[in-house]
C-alpha cells in the first residue's frame, strides 16, 4: 500500500505560478513512477507529467516548456511546477504513482487539490 498526500493547489490569475506537492508514504520502494493528472469538469482525466525513477520526464503537449515535474527521493516527494498558467489549466490535480505489486503495477491517486486559473 501507498498513501500520496497532495498540497499547493489555490486560485490564481493567468499567468501566474503554482507549486504542487505530493509526498509518498508507506511500501515507497515499489514505487517506478510519479506523476500527475487533471481532471475538469466535466472531462476525462488527462495526465500533465510523469517522471520515472530513472528520472525521466514526459508531458502532456498542452503544458510543456510551462510545467516541470521534479522529485526529491529521499523525501519521497514529487513537484509540479507550474508557470504562466492558462485559465484552460483550471482542474482538479491528482498524484498518481505506479507501484509494482508482485507481477503488476497497481496505480495509487492522492485525493486531489483544486487549482483553478482566472482569466
Amino acid at each position: 500500500q501507498v498513501q500520496l498526500v497532495e498540497s499547493g493547489g489555490g486560485l490564481v490569475q493567468a499567468g501566474g505560478s503554482l507549486r504542487l506537492s505530493c509526498t509518498a508514504s508507506g511500501r515507497t520502494f515499489s514505487i517506478n513512477a510519479m506523476g500527475w493528472y487533471r481532471q475538469a469538469p466535466g472531462k476525462q482525466r488527462e495526465l500533465v507529467a510523469v517522471i520515472t525513477n530513472g528520472g525521466s520526464t514526459d508531458y502532456a503537449d498542452s503544458v510543456k516548456g510551462r510545467f516541470t515535474i521534479s522529485r526529491d527521493n529521499a523525501k519521497n516527494t514529487v513537484y509540479l511546477q507550474m508557470n504562466n498558467l492558462k485559465p484552460e489549466d483550471t482542474a482538479v490535480y491528482y498524484c498518481n504513482a505506479k507501484v509494482l505489486e508482485v507481477a503488476l503495477i497497481v496505480d495509487y491517486w492522492g485525493q486531489g487539490t483544486q487549482v483553478t486559473v482566472s482569466s
